[in-house]
């Protein structure tokens, strides 16, 4: 009679560490692909965003809501929800996943891009001022360089947002240099609002003529926030 031969404990070990090995060679691969996925949903999302921007602008003679939701009393982003097909329950707006950035790392955050406030007296004016009222598009000189949203920054210093009037539903805006992703304040009111390194080391950013496009944070500027350039 012919004994079965079994694996030995050498070659055991020897397949265990061919699988380890692999899985090491894999895992940076499989992230790589994981957090590739998570800024498509990122842009898709901005770019649903963008989609309601532009009915609201039809419906509103042209007009975007701006800094401090644009002077209405709502936020830029309860303004855009009728033109949404996702609706808040009530108050509640963890049931609206299109204000979500699926990368922003405190999943209670419910509004994950912050809108341009930002006016300026002229082409000179490097710090400019947060502005109340809402702006018409054709006063935007060039819609296709001009960012409207931003990847919101993550911090102790930037408010969890899950309802409409939440603290800090009114600070989701940018309009100051301390708000650059470069800045290395954190202050409530001052401090960084657009993320430094949300996608890679940027951010997602939609612009005015509704494309939407990653920028480094080394690469952003004060002047893709002018409305006149």
């Amino acid at each position: 009679m012919h004994r079965r031969r079994g694996f030995t404990l050498i070659e055991l070990l020897v397949v265990i560490a061919i699988i380890a090995m692999l899985m090491a060679i894999l895992m940076p691969a499989l992230q790589r692909v994981r957090k590739q996925a998570k800024g498509v949903v990122c842009k898709s999302n901005l770019r649903q965003i963008g989609l309601a921007a532009n009915l609201y602008a039809e419906e509103y003679n042209l007009y975007v809501p701006r800094g401090l939701a644009g002077g209405t009393g709502k936020a830029w982003f309860q303004l855009f929800m009728p033109f949404l097909a996702q609706k808040p329950i009530g108050n509640d707006y963890r049931t609206v996943d299109i204000f979500r950035c699926p990368s922003y790392p405190d999943k209670e955050q419910t509004v994950c891009y912050v809108v341009n406030g930002w006016d300026f007296e002229d082409k000179n004016d490097t710090t400019g001022s947060e502005i109340l009222l809402p702006s018409k598009l054709s006063d935007c000189t060039h819609r296709a360089y001009t960012i409207f949203l931003a990847d919101n920054e993550d911090g102790t210093w930037r408010h969890i947002i899950r309802k409409a009037d939440d603290p800090g539903h009114n600070r989701c805006d940018v309009w100051t240099p301390g708000h650059l992703p470069t800045s290395e304040s954190q202050d409530v009111t001052n401090g960084r609002r657009i993320a430094r390194a949300r996608h890679r080391k940027g951010s997602n950013c939609l612009f005015l003529d509704w494309h939407v496009e990653y920028i480094a944070a080394e690469d952003m500027t004060i002047d893709m926030w002018r409305f006149k350039k």
